[in-house]
């Protein structure tokens, strides 16, 4: 009875006095199976101590909210690493299993990363339930920061992989000498090799026996504990096909069947071989998060004291002053406070040209210094670096899952159970209708050398059943979408495309229409003033105030205005109650005086007619640039021009999305003239202008409403609810701030090029997604029916298995080949 009892912790909203604690605490220990009931006012928790095989923790949450409290769920996520799992059967067993589970609200199991991600109640589970679940299901699991360098383990992996089908191969050999002349010129050849039928029954047994008992023992052990659970997996089926040839190697003593011991042992060769190129194909397709972790510098140079000092990586503080000498990676994240040098970033943003750093400038952790020597301070270490927000965020992508990759789950959910009736199925039509079916072989033998019709009707059962066991592969079904992603995912990631999610590689190669910001998107966000004109005053005093009222604002427009007044060396006046106004300006007293800096509008508000500077105005926005009316003590004194330049591949970029078959389109909060004559200089025939940010989310639905698929490029921070309302939200140009919850697709580099780049390979991906599980889908549906009829050895059949999931790798592998560049 103790072992069955569980606690669960819950956080209750709505307890007001001691009556209401009282009322809960009856009601829950009225409950069958509860032995304990603690409630805390203070911290408005309620513990519950009960029997886990009598009842389901959601009760608790039930009765609670049926007396009208509320349940505060904290949801946590975790990352678990699974051993143990050897085909798609297994994934989903763990998948399900763990979405069973009282607390777990979602669950992912990726078999080619051989991880899964849970989101969970802390107040219903602790991370060991969690792994004592997964042991349950018969597999191994730690927690993912507990686990080692994922290369160490791939290593192992295939070192022992290779051992095992080293071993299996040099008792195997012998056997397939001896069996060929058999397999393809009959009985009689086996007669004239061996005149004692019994030596060769014998020695086919002991030769098989360590293939089958050491070499595969692995496989038995994981189709026993797959069997025990009833949740067959494929390592069952080889298991049940194996075992049934072995034992054909006794029961030819005395039954009237060929000994098939020496044909289990080649199958089991083959699937330990297959295993094992897989899993050389499997670690090629990781290589990405491989590489990313190779790059980590090892070690760092403190300056302490005005001494350098040498320390590991893992000692280095916010804070601490490092030195980077030329060809050495900085150790960190970190902002420079002395020195120069060119630092190549290409590991980073994909860009092979150096980039200049000098005081002030951000340095990426693993990137490498070029020529001169740069001190800078640690701004980010550990977790927090640039580089490992990059792991994170392309392991996060490979364990998320693409929506036509449900099909396929459902399919390898009760794929084994549906094989193994199928075999029994086979057995059974066989031994009924040997004869009928022996017609199918007779015309099958000329063109098929292994087929032989006259074998007995035991043999002939047992050949076919063996055969449907082994041809049947759910890898191949599991293995398609997640290697695709994996290898689309790192492709990304050394290229300065980090996709969040892994549902946007299906999305965006839907997309036929793209938004774009205008600011910091299409032009490089780093505006100038170009222009001055005072109408009362003097062009000094014109931006004083200007610069003085924008000294308070964020915008980079206003920054522009404020950079020109320090250049000019102004003194910026005292201001108070400053204000900015979404989409008008901004406004503050200035020496205890109303001044205005923005649009049109916002002198209309406040009773100042711009109409003496309207052609003025006119003339400058239609050469593209933004102008900002300027007033003081309810009077105008004059306008501010601020241009902003287009990025360097911004036409040819919009040029090439054309050509894809793509619609541009550019939403911008700027007046209509300034947007007009920047949408037009890079070829943008749709141009919404003036508009809000609740505005541009608006203007989204307006296009997804049409039925169009948008995609939405911004900077990711004042762009944010755009972002989240597209299809696929694409944040560009956000150097070390690569973590933006409302983006999709995170683009380091800020130029339009890396858009075509993720749209090239979002494309490619999906394309090896649909390839692999056509051929997974087809693979089954012509090996099955083929083994049924009998026309497939078993050994040939384990070996277009093994094939299936091999191909579905390395097709995978085979994206690393696709151009994503721009043209």
């Amino acid at each position: 009875m103790e072992s069955s009892l569980s606690k669960v912790s819950l956080k209750i909203t709505g307890m007001t006095c001691a009556a209401c604690t009282s009322k809960i605490e009856k009601v829950l220990k009225r409950v069958e199976g509860v032995h304990e009931v603690t409630l805390n006012l203070a911290t408005e928790t309620a513990a519950i101590v009960f029997d886990a095989s009598k009842i389901d923790p959601q009760v608790f949450k039930d009765k609670i909210e049926k007396m009208g409290y509320g349940i505060s769920e904290k949801r946590d996520t975790l990352t678990l690493v699974i051993s143990g799992m050897t085909c798609a059967a297994c994934s989903s067993r763990v998948e399900n299993g763990l979405k069973k589970t009282a607390g777990v609200f979602s669950a992912a199991v990726n078999l080619a990363t051989e991880k899964a991600v849970v989101t969970y109640d802390p107040a219903v589970l602790a991370p060991h339930d969690l792994l004592d679940r997964i042991t349950k299901l018969g597999y191994e699991a730690t927690l993912d920061e507990d686990t080692k360098p994922a290369e160490d383990d791939d290593q192992k992996r295939q070192a022992t992989a290779a051992l095992r089908m080293w071993v299996s191969w040099a008792f195997t050999l012998p056997i397939i000498i001896w069996m060929l002349p058999s397999m393809f010129a009959g009985g009689h050849a086996m007669d004239k090799m061996w005149p004692s039928k019994e030596i060769y029954n014998i020695g086919m047994i002991v030769l098989a026996a360590p293939v089958l008992f050491w070499a595969g023992l692995p496989t038995y052990k994981s189709a026993w504990k797959a069997i025990k659970i009833l949740s067959p997996n494929m390592d069952a089926l080889i298991a049940l096909g194996t075992l049934a040839a072995f034992g054909s190697g006794f029961a030819t003593f005395t039954l009237h069947v060929e000994n098939y011991a020496g044909v289990a042992a080649m199958i089991m060769a083959f699937h330990l071989t297959g295993r094992y190129l897989e899993a050389k194909a499997r670690g090629r397709a990781s290589q990405a998060i491989k590489r990313l972790l190779q790059l980590e510098a090892k070690t760092a140079t403190l300056l302490v004291n005005g001494e350098e000092r040498e320390v590991p990586l893992q000692q280095v503080r916010v804070g601490d002053v490092y030195v980077v000498r030329p060809g050495q990676k900085t150790p960190t994240d970190g902002k420079v406070i002395r020195g120069e040098s060119s630092v190549d970033e290409s590991m980073a943003t994909g860009e092979s040209l150096p980039v200049r750093k000098g005081v002030g400038d951000e340095l990426i952790g693993a990137t490498v210094n070029q020529e001169g020597i740069l001190y800078a301070e640690a701004t980010r270490v550990g977790k927090d670096t640039f580089l490992a927000q990059v792991i994170k965020l392309v392991e996060e992508a490979q364990s998320t899952k693409v929506p036509i990759q449900e099909f396929a789950d459902k399919v390898t959910a009760v794929f084994v159970p549906i094989v193994v009736g199928l075999a029994v199925f086979t057995a059974a039509i066989w031994l009924i209708w040997p004869q009928e079916l022996g017609v199918v072989l007779e015309m099958a033998k000329p063109f098929i050398p292994w087929v032989n019709p006259h074998l007995t009707p035991l043999t002939l059962a047992m050949v076919a059943t063996v055969a449907v066991l082994v041809i049947a592969c759910p890898c191949a079904m599991g293995l398609a979408t997640p290697t695709a992603l994996m290898v689309g995912s790192g492709i990304g990631a050394e290229n300065g495309i980090l996709i969040r999610r892994g549902d946007a590689i299906q999305t965006l190669q839907y997309v036929k229409t793209i938004v774009f910001d205008k600011t910091g998107t299409i032009t490089k966000g780093k505006p100038d003033v170009t222009d001055l004109h005072a109408l009362h005053g003097t062009e000094v005093e014109l931006l004083e105030v200007a610069a003085s009222v924008e000294a308070g604002s964020e915008h980079p427009l206003g920054k522009a205005i404020v950079k020109r007044g320090q250049a000019e060396g102004l003194r910026l006046r005292p201001t108070e109650q400053f204000s900015s106004l979404t989409g008008r300006g901004v406004v503050a007293q200035v020496e205890g005086k109303l001044a205005l800096v923005g649009s049109r509008k916002l002198m209309l508000e406040h009773g100042i007619d711009p109409a003496q500077l309207e052609d003025t105005v006119a003339s400058l926005e239609s050469q593209g640039k933004t102008v900002m009316l300027v007033a003081w003590e309810s009077k105008l004194l004059g306008a501010i021009a601020v241009a902003d330049t287009l990025k360097e591949d911004s036409i040819a970029a919009i040029k090439e999305l054309k050509k894809m078959g793509l619609t541009p389109v550019m939403i911008t909060g700027d007046n209509r003239r300034t947007a007009l004559t920047i949408g037009r200089a890079v070829g943008i025939e749709d141009i919404l202008a003036e508009v809000l940010p609740e505005g541009k989310v608006q203007a989204i639905k307006s296009l997804q409403s049409a039925g169009k698929t948008v995609a939405m490029v911004g900077d990711g921070i004042n762009d944010a609810p755009a972002l989240t309302q597209a299809d696929v939200g694409i944040a560009i140009g956000t150097g070390t701030d690569i973590a933006i919850e409302a983006s999709d697709v995170t683009i380091v580099r800020g130029n339009l090029g890396a858009v075509i780049s993720a749209i090239k390979l979002s494309r490619a991906t999906f394309r090896k997604i649909r390839q692999n599980l056509f051929w997974a889908f087809i693979y089954n549906l012509v090996a099955i029916p083929l083994a049924v009829l009998g026309l497939l050895h078993p050994v040939i059949a384990e070996v277009a298995m093994a094939m299936s999931s091999l191909t579905v790798v390395i097709n995978a592998n085979l994206l690393r080949r696709v151009n994503i560049k721009p043209e």
